[in-house]
């Protein structure tokens, strides 16, 4: 039989350190106050930027589609096909973006893991800021190219790191950065990183 006892003290050890996490139940909707265990507090940590969760026109026509579509096709999209108001939903997002086509993915975190595997693999070179996002860096390690880390929004040790690699035979160049860093709300300096990918081909 399995020895638990390690992992159990392992979690004591977790607890006692103050680093265990215990998730906090809502007992309402998510907003900029919140209600946890019967006490109001102000929300600091929300994605919800834009305040759409509870959005009433956006409730209301998610109740409508619901009723008129269902929660969702039953299966991956490659396998039983995909809603015509998926599609619908990436064509106004290409039209929005003025694009070919847009892609629609759940979370953001699911987006990283296959769109940079997508890109890139072996014989190819990623180049990623320091403070990128945990998702960008769990996607970046799913691939076989080589890794350069730049520092944080430091266009100079990019163009350092880009030039390193270009005595090197790589077939693609990917430069990976956060438009803004969530942890501190900090920029990437996106139009000089965009200079530095046509300068060396990324």
């Amino acid at each position: 039989m399995f020895d638990y006892s390690q992992l159990t003290k392992e979690l004591k050890d977790l607890k006692a350190q103050g680093l265990y996490i215990h998730i906090r139940t809502l007992e309402g909707p998510q907003g900029a106050w919140l209600e946890i265990e019967g006490k109001r507090v102000l929300n600091l940590c929300s994605n919800n930027y834009l305040g759409f969760a509870n959005e009433p026109r956006l409730k209301k026509t998610a109740i409508e589609a619901i009723e008129k579509w269902g929660v969702g096709p039953g299966a991956v999209r490659t396998i039983a096909g995909t809603l015509k108001i998926h599609e619908e939903l990436e064509e106004a997002l290409a039209k929005f973006k003025r694009v070919e086509a847009a892609l629609f993915f759940q979370t953001g975190f699911i987006t990283n893991q296959a769109v940079i595997p997508t890109l890139v693999e072996e014989g190819d070179a990623v180049f990623s800021d320091e403070l990128n996002h945990a998702s960008i860096i769990d996607g970046i390690r799913l691939t076989k190219a080589k890794r350069y880390i730049f520092k944080h929004r430091d266009v100079e040790d990019l163009k350092a790191k880009l030039e390193e690699a270009s005595g090197e035979n790589f077939r693609r160049r990917l430069i990976v950065t956060d438009g803004v860093f969530s942890m501190d709300g900090d920029l990437a300096p996106l139009p000089e990183i965009v200079e530095l990918a046509e300068k060396y081909n990324a």
